[in-house]
């Protein structure tokens, strides 16, 4: 089913000659958000799209599962302040979660606030950000929709009443109450600010104008300059990131309240650096001379480069996370796709391990340094969360809250296989469906991977997957190169230049599927979002014949500028630059935007996208949906899903999301010839 009148996307070229190769942009024009011709486009596209959604036949039935699977008690966010817990619940039936804290591991739940009695509409969310170390104070978060960017307040945790202190719309980049909590310290990029790229750090006291707020250091004005704050109870740490060809990292450490000028710890460093303080030390993880990461006590010199002690060697696979308790260091790791969890002492001996299942993904969200307690979160492809009380003493665990979500688990399982890619290599595979299904037969497979900034791919359950195994698909996870789950140089593998690599791994996987007898090129869809939908943009641009749909949410599509865009000149240490004329060569290689071929037969796609994402900017999306309805020569559907609120972050209204997983799942549902 196709809509009958396509939307017509007029070609403005733009042509430019990147190091002596002229390079033509049929849509520059879309890349202005705000321009009356791009909003009556995107006005256009919605009614296109929504003609082709709206009909699909069994979407009633759809959203009814989706709603059950979606309108669950969920708990996220966590904070933890000696006894109390700070975290965000959303009841069933809510839009949006509320934050919430609770006075010991059995204490009841009490309400802090409620963003619904905000009256700014079901697109407001908040989420705890910081607790003063006397528990009396919270900072939190707003947003408005999927943006990225935020106001934060401060809330009275006695009488729940919001002071007046608080920071404009922008990026926090790092904050601090001071010990007495009558004042805080920050790093704040505003939106509206008169020097936006002007990189410096205030204290400000409560119950004061911040116009009056005192500046205590300066990292200078640049947009490729990034400052972030780190803190112990007297001490504040400041970085400095230079986001150049590779990204240069200076630390200054100043005592609060002190007359003096910070004293610096590291300068120039083109390593890793993500320091933690102690009273009277700096411990850090750092690749510095080990690539998978150590956990190392920093000893300052003065006019010198620092001493690192190591305290928790390097590996062969990466440290994910540290966090650090009373008397505990505690460690988590990725070993293939399975998550392993050591805890050391202070000084760095070896303690234990955290019992961590096979199938499963095990996170650590919080911990205090008054006590040895860490929260952890574990799920798997068939189970959903569930956050336990972990102690970093003894090992044992307690549940802390359970997400319960109406899927029969008993019924599904997982097979860890592996196929060869184009060079040879080895690359691991999960596969996940009804246990019979697993066993042999062809099936619809849905297939996803990530492939990038050293993010690895390990079991976690989603509603999207559950739906589908429901209705008799495989779900399909590779560990392709870009990720870590063979170490650092998994990742290296398919970095920057590199970067065909993945998407060759992920493609083999697609021809693997097909071979094998586990599916056919009319029951595969692939889907991803980020850097994954990235990859699902390479994979359609290169291969459409492998795929019968595609789902590309929020994706980065047009390789040659996305650099020019919000903040994502951060990134170019992953994907490299046009501005170099050696990874130029690379990037319009595979950048799907420039991989458009006319007369070609596309596979249907769907592709997700929103005027507030300001992580992948929507002008990707934009233009290569132009791109691909102006060169498509099949009856498939080439369709843009946009939305004002739409963004990067997850905190659309619950309703909002219901209907947004209705149509993906619909669409898929549509092209596969699936009866959900």
């Amino acid at each position: 089913m196709r809509p009958v009148t396509l939307p017509v996307s007029p070609v403005e070229p733009v042509t430019e000659v990147l190091h002596g190769v002229p390079i033509t942009d049929p849509y520059r024009w879309l890349e202005d958000q705000n321009s009356p011709q791009t909003r009556a486009w995107i006005e256009q596209q919605q009614r296109y799209a929504r003609a082709y959604l709206d009909r699909i036949p069994g979407r009633e039935r759809i959203r009814e599962r989706v709603g059950e699977l979606l309108d669950v008690e969920t708990c996220d966010s966590f904070l933890k302040n000696g006894t109390r817990y700070f975290f965000r619940k959303r009841l069933r039936g809510q839009e949006q979660p509320s934050i919430y804290f609770r006075e010991g591991p059995d204490g009841d739940d009490r309400l802090l606030l409620d963003p619904a009695t905000r009256r700014t509409g079901e697109y407001t969310a908040v989420k705890p950000l910081r607790v003063s170390a006397d528990g009396s104070l919270l900072l939190y978060e707003v947003k408005q929709g999927g943006e990225r960017m935020g106001t934060f307040e401060i809330l009275d945790v006695a009488s729940r009443e919001r002071l007046p202190d608080f920071l404009p719309r922008g990026y926090l980049r790092g904050f601090a109450f001071a010990p007495d909590g009558k004042s805080f310290y920050y790093v704040h990029e505003a939106a509206e600010a008169r020097r936006p790229f002007y990189r410096a750090a205030y204290h400000h006291v409560l119950g004061t104008s911040v116009e009056s707020d005192r500046e205590i250091f300066c990292a200078g004005e640049d947009p490729k300059l990034r400052l972030a704050l780190v803190s112990s109870e007297k001490t504040l740490g400041f970085l400095v990131y230079r986001y150049l060809d590779i990204t240069y990292t200076d630390f200054l450490i100043w005592g609060l309240g002190s007359a003096t000028r910070p004293v610096s710890i590291l300068q120039d460093a083109a390593c890793g650096f993500q320091p933690r303080l102690l009273p009277g030390r700096i411990l850090a993880a750092t690749d510095e001379g080990a690539a998978n990461r150590r956990i190392v006590e920093v000893q300052a010199r003065k006019n010198q480069s620092p001493l690192f002690f190591d305290l928790v060697r390097e590996t062969e696979v990466p440290i994910r996370n540290w966090l650090l308790t009373r008397n505990h260091i505690v460690v988590s790791y990725v070993r293939g796709a399975q998550t392993q969890i050591a805890v050391f002492d202070l000084s760095g001996k070896r303690q234990r391990e955290i019992p961590c299942a096979e199938d499963e993904t095990v996170q650590m969200l919080a911990s205090s340094r008054t006590d040895d307690e860490v929260l952890l979160e574990r799920e798997s492809f068939v189970r959903p969360v569930e956050i336990f009380r972990c102690s970093a003493a003894s090992g044992e665990m307690a549940s802390w809250a359970k997400r319960s979500v109406p899927f029969d688990s008993a019924n599904y399982s997982h097979r860890r296989l592996s196929f060869p890619s184009n060079d040879g290599t080895c690359i691991p595979v999960f596969l996940v469906g009804r246990r019979e299904f697993l066993a042999e037969g062809r099936h619809p497979v849905i297939l996803t991977a990530y492939g990038g900034f050293g993010v690895p791919m390990t079991p976690q359950f989603s509603a999207f997957a559950s739906f589908f195994l429901e209705c008799g698909c495989l779900f399909a996870l590779p560990n392709i190169r870009g990720g870590s789950e063979y170490g650092s140089a998994w990742h290296a593998a398919a970095k920057g230049r590199k970067r065909q690599v993945a998407f060759d791994d992920f493609l083999s996987c697609a021809e693997w599927l097909i071979r094998t007898g586990r599916t056919s090129k009319e029951q595969l869809a692939a889907f991803g979002g980020s850097n994954s939908g990235l990859l699902v943009g390479v994979a359609l641009t290169q291969r459409p014949e492998l795929f019968r749909a595609m789902l590309c949410l929020a994706p980065m599509l047009d390789l040659l500028r996305y650099h020019l865009f919000d903040h994502a000149h951060v990134w170019t240490e992953e994907f490299g630059s046009a501005e170099n004329p050696d990874d130029f060569a690379a990037l319009h290689d595979y950048s799907p935007y420039h991989a458009v071929r006319d007369g070609t037969s596309y596979p249907a796609t769907l592709v997700v996208s929103g005027d507030a994402d300001q992580n992948c900017n929507p002008l990707h999306a934009r233009k290569m949906t132009a791109r691909l309805q102006s060169a498509n020569t099949s009856s498939s559907p080439i369709l843009l899903d946009y939305s004002r609120l739409r963004g990067h972050s997850p905190v659309l209204p619950l309703s909002v999301r219901i209907d947004a997983l209705t149509d993906r799942l619909a669409f898929l549902c549509d092209n596969l010839e699936l009866q959900p």
